[in-house]
C-alpha cells in the first residue's frame, strides 16, 4: 500500500508523493470534498490543483464520483496511477464514496497496491475507522443537505484518525482540530498528528510523518 498523506495541498516534500508513483504517472483528482460549492470556486480550484500537480511531474484529469454509479464508477476509474483527493468537507466526500461505490473501489485498489492513493485534509482524514470527532470541524449538516445522509465509518484504511493543521497559525481551523485533538488524548484514541507541511508517508509497511 502506497500512501502519501498531507495536512495541507501538497505538502513540504511533494517528491515524496511523485516517487511512490510508478507508471506513466497518470492519475485522477477527486474533489468531492467541495460538493456544494460555488461551480465556479470549483472550477478554478480544479485547475489549480490539476497544475500543482503538474508541477512535480504529475498529469490528472477531474474524475467527479456525482457523474457515477456503484455500476459505472470501476470501468469509467479504470487503472490510474494515483489519486489526488482534495480536503474540504470529510463527510461530503465520504457520502459522495459511499453513493458512487469509490470506498470499496480504493479499498480494494489499495489492498492490490495498484495505485498510490494521496491527499490533504479531509482527503487524509477520509481513511480513518472512523470520523468521529471531526463534526465538531466539518458540518454534518451540509452534508445532510448535499447528499441526505451521514456516515460516520471511515473507510479503515488506516488504523487511527488523522487531525491536519495543528499548529498551523496561518489555517483558520488550526483552533478547533487542535480541540479536537485533545478530546482524542483524553479519551486514549490515537491518532496521526499533522501540522501544515508535513505528510504521512506509507510504502508497504512503512509509515513515516515527514516534517
Amino acid at each position: 500500500m502506497r500512501l502519501y498523506l498531507s495536512s495541507y495541498q501538497l505538502g513540504d516534500h511533494p517528491e515524496l508523493f511523485s516517487a511512490l508513483v510508478r507508471g506513466s504517472k497518470r492519475g485522477w483528482l477527486i474533489a468531492n470534498a467541495l460538493d456544494g460549492v460555488d461551480d465556479d470556486r470549483r472550477l478554478a480550484d480544479v485547475e489549480s490543483q490539476i497544475q500543482n500537480l503538474s508541477s512535480i511531474g504529475l498529469t490528472a484529469e477531474n474524475f467527479d464520483l456525482r457523474n457515477f454509479t456503484p455500476d459505472d464508477v470501476e470501468a469509467a476509474f479504470g487503472h490510474p496511477d494515483f489519486v489526488w483527493v482534495r480536503g474540504g468537507n470529510v463527510f461530503i466526500l465520504r457520502m459522495a464514496m459511499a453513493r458512487s461505490a469509490f470506498d470499496r473501489l480504493i479499498v480494494a485498489r489499495l489492498a492490490a497496491d495498484d495505485l498510490v492513493y494521496a491527499g490533504f485534509s479531509a482527503g487524509a482524514c477520509v481513511l480513518a475507522p472512523s470520523l468521529l470527532g471531526l463534526e465538531l470541524c466539518d458540518s454534518v449538516v451540509d452534508c445532510r443537505a448535499e447528499y441526505g445522509d451521514v456516515r460516520f465509518a471511515g473507510l479503515a484504511v488506516l488504523d487511527r484518525a488523522v487531525v491536519p493543521h495543528l499548529q498551523s497559525s496561518d489555517h483558520p481551523e488550526t483552533n478547533i482540530l487542535g480541540a479536537i485533538a485533545k478530546r482524542y488524548d483524553a479519551k486514549d484514541i490515537r491518532y496521526w498528528p499533522l501540522r501544515d507541511g508535513q505528510a504521512l508517508v506509507v510504502d508497504g509497511f512503512s509509515s513515516l510523518i515527514q516534517s
